[in-house]
């Protein structure tokens, strides 16, 4: 591929450092960035005020530079795209597919329990304020009309995905009872607008992909192709976070790391790179990448440490 036809990127929030399983999915989308010599963005997801920690998106930004990426282009904050992303709610509004919602969440748990209905993200949200919002109620979200259909893709790492949004999530919030956009409607504008042509992100957020394409088919946009890679998890299976208490990248060290990384994708490193120099690492990480060796698998043991 030519690289004008090949555009990735890498989005972390600023909700605390990077750890493992944040770099394997940089790690992912660079060297198929790389790979295809084509371009590598990097955006600050800073949408989330509440979970955000001071200086943290300063601290990735600098450990992505301690550990040898190179990315195109200026950083792209969130933060400043507001106005594009109340812009394009106009439009939905205008159109008739996004409708305010005066339901609390434990209203919508409380109908899902009563009728059984549990989807993908929790209980699906059963449709009550879509004819209009009920006397003595006000706006608290807004929500996008979905249809009784099916979203499919093929991810290029997971496989064949389908999912029917009515069926398995209901109507869903683009902008929350906080005031703050939602990140379906943020990520969907933003990759468009940057020109991403390809997303290689952890399986974690295969499950919002088929609210994307949604999104992008309601508002006019190419939908970019997908790869999921499987996410790193802990002794009790649960995904490496911040919330799992998932230790920060140590800075002094970064070759272990990307070699735990690499191995972690299937790309079987030699041994001997634990002792190489960062440009000789990626050197031989970029020559020898090969997305087909990447497990088929949303999730595997978290690399031990070296």
């Amino acid at each position: 591929m030519a690289a004008a036809s090949y555009c990735g990127r890498f989005a972390p929030s600023p909700t605390g450092p990077l750890h493992i399983g944040s770099l394997i999915a940089a790690v992912g989308s660079y060297l198929e960035a790389r790979h295809h010599h084509g371009q590598w963005l990097v955006r600050m997801e800073d949408l989330d005020p509440p979970r955000e920690v001071p200086g943290a998106a300063d601290l990735i930004l600098r450990t992505l530079e301690v550990y040898g990426f190179e990315w195109d282009g200026p950083v792209l904050y969130q933060s400043t795209r507001t106005e594009a992303y109340e812009s394009a709610l106009e439009s939905l509004r205008q159109e008739g597919w996004l409708y305010p919602c005066g339901c609390t969440r434990k209203e919508i748990a409380d109908a899902a329990h009563h009728d059984v209905t549990h989807g993908i993200d929790g209980p699906v949200y059963p449709g009550t304020c879509r004819g209009g919002l009920a006397s003595g109620k006000s706006a608290r979200a807004w929500r996008l009309r979905v249809e009784d259909r099916e979203i499919a893709f093929d991810d290029a790492v997971q496989g064949p995905v389908s999912q029917n949004l009515a069926r398995d999530l209901g109507d869903f919030v683009l902008k929350r009872a906080d005031g703050f956009y939602a990140y379906q409607l943020a990520v969907v504008l933003d990759d468009a607008a940057q020109g991403v042509t390809h997303i290689v992100r952890g399986s974690d957020l295969l499950d919002s992909t088929p609210r994307q394409i949604y999104l992008q088919q309601r508002l006019g946009l190419p939908t970019p192709t997908y790869a999921h890679l499987p996410v790193a998890a802990n002794c009790a299976g649960e995904k490496l976070s911040k919330q799992t208490l998932a230790p920060a990248l140590d800075l002094n060290t970064p070759i272990p790391a990307l070699w735990q990384a690499l191995d972690f994708l299937g790309q079987q490193p030699p041994p001997t790179l634990l002792n190489a120099e960062l440009p000789e690492l990626w050197a031989w990480a970029t020559d020898h990448w090969e997305s087909r060796l990447i497990p088929r698998t949303m999730s595997l043991g978290a690399p031990l440490s070296i």
